[in-house]
Formats: structure tokens, sequence, C-alpha cells
């Protein structure tokens, strides 16, 4: 298929290189042009603007925020105006479900079609092919999709026929694994404070009742305090929880958990954690301990 792909960061690039592997024609976008030339070595095609990677079949956005998506697609040189009627946009970002509606709309008066298919992985997963796709949109839209979404990851989970709520799905997603971060940090902190090895106590959760890969991952991470380079950055986990409250707060749901946690990375935020990993939010129980981080920073 002919594929543009605009968003070259630490997820995208490993996404986009993938479909040049699995045969696509692939014209990429990124404000940072030496991340597009890196590709443009591999095969792709390198769009001066935005509409230039609108042209064929489908266009995929893999972007940080609310802010860049609603710049990069209504632009007046964005998505909406490069793709033709009936081609596909396939925004994989993380972002808001009013966002997601208002493209909904916007691409179906433009006689465009949208598919909201978010991501579950870390960059090794998307280098790796390894994500989990969770797909909102028409079913035999996602269905003719299978080309693509194939060679990027391992599965896709079509959640409903809208888009918005595959954004909803991997906002709450992304809130429980915030959460179970955010109770390995203080369970750590509590055997640390008696002597007991972080390792030790992560190895024998996640060999018995916690034996699923955010614990392992994550585990792994807060037992060691490594923490950077950051694979999912605090001012991103900072983001999305707070996309979880404002779909609370639209649906009238309280998450009293969600609050917590937003205040929890706000502070990680506010202490210098901007470049960490998002998992870096366990020092704070440490330090609410009187411990010293595990990776011996101050």
């Amino acid at each position: 298929m002919k594929v543009g792909f605009v968003g070259l960061g630490q997820m995208g690039r490993g996404m986009a290189a993938n479909l040049l592997r699995g045969g696509h024609q692939v014209t990429v976008f990124n404000r940072s042009a030496d991340k597009a030339q890196e590709l443009a070595r591999e095969g792709a095609s390198v769009a001066a603007q935005v509409r230039d990677a609108c042209t064929g079949d489908v266009v995929i956005t893999m972007l940080a925020n609310d802010t860049a998506v609603n710049d990069v697609v209504f632009a007046e040189h964005g998505v909406l105006a490069g793709l033709r009627p009936g081609a596909i946009h396939v925004s994989m970002s993380t972002i808001s479900i009013a966002l997601a509606e208002r493209m909904t709309e916007a691409h179906a008066q433009a006689h465009q079609q949208f598919v909201s298919a978010p991501v579950f992985g870390r960059p090794d997963a998307a280098a790796a092919a390894k994500l989990v796709i969770v797909a909102g949109g028409p079913t035999e839209t996602i269905k003719g999709l299978e080309p693509v979404f194939s060679v990027m990851g391992q599965a896709t989970l079509l959640v409903s026929e809208r888009p918005r709520d595959a954004s909803l799905v991997k906002i709450g997603g992304n809130f429980m694994i915030a959460s179970a971060m955010q109770a390995m940090g203080e369970a750590v902190a509590l055997v640390r404070k008696a002597g007991v090895a972080p390792q030790t106590f992560i190895d024998v959760m996640t060999s018995t009742i916690f034996n699923a890969p955010i614990y392992r991952n994550y585990g792994a991470l807060i037992a060691s305090g490594r923490f950077s380079p950051a694979g999912f950055a605090a001012p991103l986990g900072y983001k999305d929880v707070g996309l979880a409250l404002q779909a609370s707060e639209a649906l009238r749901v309280p998450m009293p958990l969600a609050s917590l946690l937003h205040d929890r990375l706000l502070r990680l935020l506010a202490e210098g954690g901007e470049s960490l990993d998002w998992s870096a939010i366990a020092v704070l129980s440490a330090a609410d301990a009187g411990l010293p981080r595990a990776d011996g920073g101050d």
C-alpha cells in the first residue's frame, strides 16, 4: 500500500521502518528533517510538508499529544487538506476522546475515513513489530488495514466502530499502568526499608501472583532505578493521566486514584524528572520513606 507516516519520534521511527520492511511504499514527514533523512536511506520518500505525505491510500499520525495532532490534521497544508476522498487517516497517538470525536466528524465531512488505533508497547516493541494495536472505526476499514497493522504489531484488537472508544480504552489502559507503577513503588519502598532487596521482591511477585509483562518490565526498572533513557517520558505519562481525568469529568465518573497519580507525576516533573521514564514515579515513594534513590541520584 501507499502509506504516509507523520511523526518519527521514539515510537514512530520504528513503526515506519517496519512498514518499509513490509514492502509498503512509505512517505514520511517529521518536523526534524534529520529523522526523515534516516528513513530515506532505508527507502522512504520524504515529504516537504504534511499534505505531501497524504497522497496515498493511508496516512498514519504518531505524535506526542493533542496539540501536535490538532496542528498536523487541521493546518492549512495538513492531513485534512491533503487526503483524497475515501482515503484513510489512522491516528495511532494517545489522544483525548474529544479530539477523536472532532477528527471523526471532520473526516466524514471531507468524505475521508478515520480510524483511531493507539498502541500498547514501548519503543523496543515498536522496533520489533510487537505492538498491540487497539482499533476503533468501521470494521471493514480496519480489516482493510490489516496489511499495514500486521507489519507493525503482533495483534490488532477491534474495540468498536466508534474511533473515540479506542482512544478511551488506551487512556484507561495507561491509567492502569500508572496505578501499577505507583503500587510497586510503594511496595518496593516498604520492603527496602526493612532490608529486603527490591529485585528479590519483584522476582517473587512476578513469578507468582503478578506474572504479567507490566509488572515484570516496570518492576525491573523500579527495582534497579533504571529510569534513563526514558522509554516513555514522564511528561507523556502526566499527559495521559490528565486525559483520563478529562474523560472522567466528561462522563461523570469519579477517579480518585487518577487524581492522586496526576499529582504524583506533577511532583516528579516539579522535582526535575522531565527526562526520566514515567516509572520514576517510584522514586517519590522511596523519598517519602526516607530512602535514597535506587539509582544513586539525589
